[in-house]
């Protein structure tokens, strides 16, 4: 009997160490996904906005663009939108373009968000592909990007509304 216990405790010990193992490699590869670094022309893509019209990054060249990555779950993004409104409304004369990128929600969802902050930069939903391309993990991930379609800055976690002021400024042509 204690021999039968000993045996359950040992496969009990393994498959969670096997557990455990498993999530530190998963972790730790994740971040091993090619990335788009600072300095690299900003991968191109064409994505559907929520009135049907599509969206190529390459199309905003000459422009400067602040990408950002979201999901209406995601508190942190929920908190920035209202601030990245404020400051796409100063700067889209200016020659900076706001394109956020949601991550594989439903177009209801997107929505009723979008109608709850008023937002007037398009909003694109992504199946996961440009996600996967731009390794983006955690959100919200913002990339922003030059005029020549190269990223300046990759920016994770969320931002104020003077950060964002900022970030645009540095975009701006």
């Amino acid at each position: 009997m204690k021999k039968q216990r000993l045996v359950m405790r040992t496969v009990i010990l393994l498959v969670l160490g096997a557990a455990v193992a498993y999530t530190l490699y998963a972790n730790f590869t994740k971040d091993q996904v090619q990335k788009v670094a600072v300095g690299e022309k900003a991968p191109d893509f064409v994505l559907t906005d929520m009135d049907g019209e599509k969206h190529r990054l390459s199309d905003y060249e000459g422009q400067g663009v602040f990408l950002n990555f979201w999901g209406t779950w995601c508190k942190p993004c929920e908190k920035e939108m209202p601030y990245m409104n404020n400051q796409y409304k100063q700067f889209k004369d200016q020659g900076v373009q706001v394109l956020a990128v949601n991550v594989g929600e439903t177009e209801l969802a997107v929505n009723k968000f979008s109608d709850r902050y008023n937002l007037s930069f398009p909003i694109v939903i992504d199946e996961g592909q440009v996600q996967s391309a731009y390794g983006i993990n955690p959100l919200p991930a913002t990339f922003l990007i030059d005029k020549e379609g190269k990223v300046i800055k990759y920016i994770t976690g969320e931002m104020t509304e003077a950060t964002i002021k900022d970030y645009m400024e540095q975009i701006k042509p």
